[in-house]
């Protein structure tokens, strides 16, 4: 019996999960892949590579491979390569995060601006405390 899979809503991954096939882009070289976007080809390997790594249930590794795709996508959104630009690679870690457990249709992919969201608030720079000084007093 085949199993079904609802295209307008694709299950959620755990993020470890997720962040196997950005491991394997990275050990080919290909680390930028959110920034410079993957082809067609490149990414019939790596999902071809996650298919023969991965050992868990097939539901699983479609739902994957369809998260990784889409997060591919939709880092082709200006707003979220100048985050990637301005805050550096902890963005990776938390859009696998976000991507991960984002609602995701195969159609329209993913929010783009809910996407940005989460990642902007996972890695927004820690406030800085303010150091008060006690006032200062002159000798009269």
């Amino acid at each position: 019996m085949a199993a079904k899979l609802d295209p307008t809503d694709i299950p959620q991954v755990e993020a470890s999960d997720l962040n196997r096939p950005m491991q394997m882009l990275i050990e080919k070289g290909q680390g930028l892949a959110l920034l410079t976007g993957l082809s067609e080809h490149d990414l019939r390997e790596l999902e071809t590579s996650l298919w023969s790594d991965v050992q868990t249930d097939p539901d699983i590794r479609v739902a994957i491979a369809l998260r990784l795709r889409a997060l591919v996508d939709v880092f082709a959104a200006r707003r979220l390569k100048d985050l990637l630009l301005a805050r550096g690679f902890k963005v990776i870690p938390a859009a696998i995060a976000a991507a991960s457990k984002e609602r995701l249709n195969t159609r329209f992919g993913f929010n783009a601006q809910r996407l940005l969201l989460a990642i902007d608030a996972a890695t927004a720079p820690k406030p800085q405390p303010v150091i008060t000084m006690p006032a200062m007093q002159t000798a009269a």
